[in-house]
């Protein structure tokens, strides 16, 4: 008795060229389907993109600005009244050894800013007065858009320069000798306009005036309300430490002391916890395109009994009917996969692009998305290729 011919092996160029031609025979569904797992797999990217795009310029932002600058004001007192700083506590923290540049600012309570000696007195626009100290761009990374900062001569006279939002406000575009503001009763000349200071954002709705100039037109009384300090990086926690008592030596408790730097590592923090929610929203939309490979191969194998029977009487394995719906799940799934990578990397270009970032996409983001993507193919394409292969060729040509 002869034994039976050993069944033709599929190489692996076989196996695609067969899962290719079931593709293009029905090329509607084959993109709809491939577009469902595309939107997951782009959003994906896009969310993760975005989100890396974001905190690189956040850290070259804070590599700018510097993370070493620490804040001192006053706290309250135990009874929960206000509490103010001594007039010498700017010269000794100066006198702290890793502290490399300390300025300060000093509150002007009874001098309001108007655009002239029109405006009602009710409408004082919320800006402050502050007495600046002539050194307190370079601590606190500040830089002038529009004319300059004081200088030795300029503080002493009745000059202002003014914060990004407190100019917005009254409506000042440009500074110069002809721009004059009224402020605690007099006239003062608008010095400058400063840049937004992220570091020290109190100073963008503020207008600052030269510490003399305040003592002699103000009546400032010389006590500061914040004090700015820059210290070496590696000495910044033990400069914190040490900054209340000398700031204060007589009350250390009723001294505040903060680090700018870690408002902005907050937001990015709460930036990475979103992003977990939109990957989460992301995984739920190529869950939703897995499903429509799924359904689309259990339509396919309905659809190609015929085939499958024909294949099957030929003598065509039930392991290479398995293989062949599974490679066409994974193919259709792999342009899917493919479509969204493309997708994504070109919102992501794009959003950035608007918001002057260097676009930032993570290579595991694109090879793990791949990932995902070809195994809720195979997942999705096990039970119409188990469900093909069980089909007898018998069975399947007598329900054609």
């Amino acid at each position: 008795m002869s034994t039976p011919p050993n069944p033709a092996r599929l190489r692996p160029r076989d196996v695609l060229r067969v899962g290719g031609a079931g593709l293009r025979t029905r090329p509607t569904r084959v993109f709809m389907s491939a577009l469902g797992i595309a939107i997951g797999i782009a959003a994906m990217i896009a969310v993760v993109g975005i989100s890396s795009s974001s905190r690189a310029d956040l850290d070259r932002r804070l590599a700018e600005l510097g993370t070493n600058l620490l804040t001192v004001g006053p706290g309250n007192s135990l009874t929960g009244g206000e509490v103010t700083l001594p007039i010498e506590s700017v010269a000794m923290i100066s006198r702290i050894g890793p502290v490399e540049q300390v300025a300060a600012t000093g509150k002007v309570t009874d001098a309001k800013v108007y655009r002239n000696d029109r405006i009602p007195a009710a409408q004082t626009g919320g800006i402050a007065v502050l007495a600046a100290y002539a050194n307190l761009p370079a601590a606190v990374g500040a830089t002038v858009a529009d004319g300059v900062w004081f200088n030795g001569a300029t503080e002493r006279y009745p000059t202002v320069v003014l914060g990004s939002a407190a100019a917005r406000r009254l409506g000042i575009a440009t500074a110069g000798e002809g721009v004059q503001v009224h402020l605690g009763g007099r006239s003062f000349t608008v010095l400058g306009i400063l840049a937004p200071v992220p570091l020290a954002p109190e100073l963008d709705g503020a207008a600052l005036v030269g510490r003399p100039a305040a003592q002699t037109w103000l009546g400032f009384d010389g006590h500061p309300t914040t004090v700015y300090t820059r210290s070496a990086d590696s000495a910044v926690d033990a400069v914190r430490v040490v900054l209340p008592a000398t700031a204060n030596p007589k009350a250390p408790n009723e001294v505040k002391v903060s680090r700018p730097s870690d408002a902005l590592a907050a937001r990015r923090a709460t930036d990475e916890a979103l992003t977990g929610l939109l990957l989460g929203l992301g995984g739920v939309a190529l869950l939703v395109g897995g499903v429509g490979v799924a359904n689309t191969m259990v339509i396919t194998v309905l659809e190609r009994r015929a085939e499958i029977g024909l294949r099957r009487s030929l003598g065509a394995t039930r392991g290479q009917i398995r293989l062949q719906f599974l490679a066409e799940s994974l193919l259709l799934s792999a342009l899917g996969g493919l479509g969204g990578v493309l997708i994504g990397i070109t919102v992501t270009t794009a959003y950035a692009t608007t918001r002057s970032w260097t676009t930032v996409v993570p290579a595991w983001s694109t090879t793990g998305a791949l990932a995902a993507t070809l195994f809720i193919g195979a997942i999705a394409s096990l039970y119409p290729a188990i469900r093909a292969a069980r089909l007898s060729p018998t069975e399947a040509l007598a329900t054609t």
